[in-house]
């Protein structure tokens, strides 16, 4: 199983960190944002790593020569779901999958591969302390969902904060078989809306993780959640960087 990291955006908004460096070097307590994933998922027997950059890629090379690489020259004009599948030839054994700009613990890795399900998504249950300090980031833009039975019942951003059971995380497990289903409703997906709006996107092209997840909820397919009370923080303005900075812990 791989661990897929998904960095090819700049990250306009975490300026000037990211101004001439991709968005996951930016340091929080000494150490990049990219090396705390990198030990999260190393502490859990995860030592084959996929980037897929796109921003300032180069310079992840040269400092990271060991990952296997995949490069979203396009992506300016597209957003995380396309970028996720410039890696689709490394998913076929099982992945588990992050966001490059957020921090975890290995804690949050390992509820993932202890989850049985066939696909875990890892949620915050404490997400609403991530928060409280964030003007900048609203808890409209977080990725919300809604459970029943050990299931997602619903991930969207448009769910109402009251109706939240938590935030997902940017962390995900898929075996082999939910990898698999996974490939098939993007390219089905593809397919289909290429070009027009998908779910919340203008075009599928520019669509998030989330509308793929919630489109396969609606099929029928199966998530669970892998939980987790905290150990989560993303990093998408400066104020974020700010308070990671003041909150992380630094070990």
């Amino acid at each position: 199983m791989k661990a897929i990291i998904i960095g090819a955006g700049r990250g306009i908004r975490l300026m000037p960190a990211t101004a001439d460096t991709p968005k996951c070097f930016a340091k929080i307590k000494g150490r990049r944002i990219l090396d705390w994933a990198l030990k999260a998922f190393r502490e859990n027997g995860l030592d084959d790593i996929v980037f897929i950059g796109g921003y300032q890629i180069d310079k992840v090379r040269e400092a990271y020569p060991e990952f296997i690489f995949r490069h979203n020259v396009d992506w300016k004009n597209n957003n995380i779901l396309a970028s996720l599948f410039h890696a689709e030839d490394q998913m076929e054994d099982g992945f588990v999958c992050a966001y490059s700009d957020i921090l975890f613990t290995p804690e949050a890795v390992a509820c993932a591969l202890a989850n049985p399900a066939d696909a875990a998504l890892v949620i915050d249950t404490e997400w609403l302390a991530h928060y409280a300090e964030r003007s900048q980031h609203p808890t409209d833009d977080g990725e919300k969902v809604t459970v029943a039975n050990g299931r997602i019942t619903r991930i969207e951003r448009c769910t109402p904060e009251a109706e939240a059971y938590g935030e997902y995380t940017g962390v995900a497990k898929f075996t082999a078989n939910a990898a698999a289903r996974l490939r098939e409703h993007y390219h089905r997906c593809r397919e289909q809306f290429a070009g027009q709006p998908f779910r919340e996107a203008k075009v599928f092209e520019k669509a998030y993780l989330i509308h793929l997840f919630q489109h396969m909820i609606e099929a029928g397919e199966v998530f669970a959640h892998a939980d987790i009370p905290g150990g989560y923080r993303e990093i998408d303005t400066q104020e974020d960087f700010e308070l990671a900075q003041k909150n992380w812990p630094a070990n």
